[in-house]
């Protein structure tokens, strides 16, 4: 694993799941990690689980649903480490609705923290970066941006954004030296792993659903230092499930 010594990490959605592998991932691996999430009581409990372990964390509570919050928790990055190195906009969710009864403020609400959210953490990402000379964002979407299950159009909509989203600032900021790239998981288990069927395991190409290991070993290629030229990718990391035709018996 490279070293991330002496580099400055933010890790949104970090309180569980993928965000919370990936941030104790880069802590492992010597970077300062600043945890954000709108849960102060799990902010604290992973930060404090990173120490232990021997990293180092810090934990600055926001709400993406806020802009203001998304300006204070910059601002705090700014005063505690002065420049930011890494941005991953891993923070999302999603409201499983039907589209006849989905309100406009679920709509509105899922929108803004995942798609609006992830724009806003970037800009206020690249500013700081800027300041030192470039930087690396990553963005975690998802193959729903590309396939769906029903009742799921504001997530979809909201990730279909963040990849479109993504190429459209890895050419606004390619003079300021920032790649921006981004994630699409499929099928990653953050939870019981071992009570998988075998049948949940056959669905992938590659024989097994997917870990949060998967996605944290995409996050440090995008973000290696000496990683420039690759830039506004969307890279699926599905176990090959999306190319997997499917025909109803």
């Amino acid at each position: 694993m490279e070293s991330y010594a002496d580099r400055t990490i933010l890790v949104t959605g970090a309180t569980g799941g993928i965000g919370k592998r990936i941030a104790a991932a880069y802590a492992a691996a010597g970077a300062h990690v600043v945890l954000t999430d709108s849960n102060k009581q799990l902010g604290e409990e992973v930060t404090a689980e990173i120490a232990a372990a021997g990293g180092e964390a810090v934990f600055v509570q926001a709400d993406l649903n806020k802009p203001e919050q998304i300006e204070r928790l910059f601002e705090a990055v700014r005063q505690q480490f002065q420049s930011l190195d890494i941005l991953i906009n891993n923070a999302g969710f999603g409201i499983w609705k039907s589209p006849l009864d989905l309100t406009v403020a679920e709509w509105d609400q899922v929108i803004n923290v995942n798609l609006r959210g992830t724009f806003l953490c970037t800009r206020e990402a690249a500013k700081l970066m800027k300041e030192s000379g470039g930087g690396r964002i990553v963005n975690i979407a998802s193959t729903r941006a590309a396939m769906s299950e029903p009742d799921s159009e504001a997530y979809a909509a909201s990730k279909g954004g963040i990849v479109a989203l993504t190429h459209a600032l890895a050419v606004s900021f390619s003079e300021l030296h920032i790649t921006v790239n981004c994630i699409s998981p499929g099928w990653i288990e953050t939870g019981r792993y071992d009570e998988l069927r075998e049948a949940d395991h056959r669905q992938h190409p590659a024989g097994r659903v997917g870990r949060p290991e998967d996605i944290v070993q995409a996050c440090m290629y995008f973000t290696a230092a000496g990683n420039d030229f690759v830039t506004g990718v969307n890279l699926t990391i599905d176990g090959g499930m999306t190319k997997k035709m499917i025909y109803e018996p």
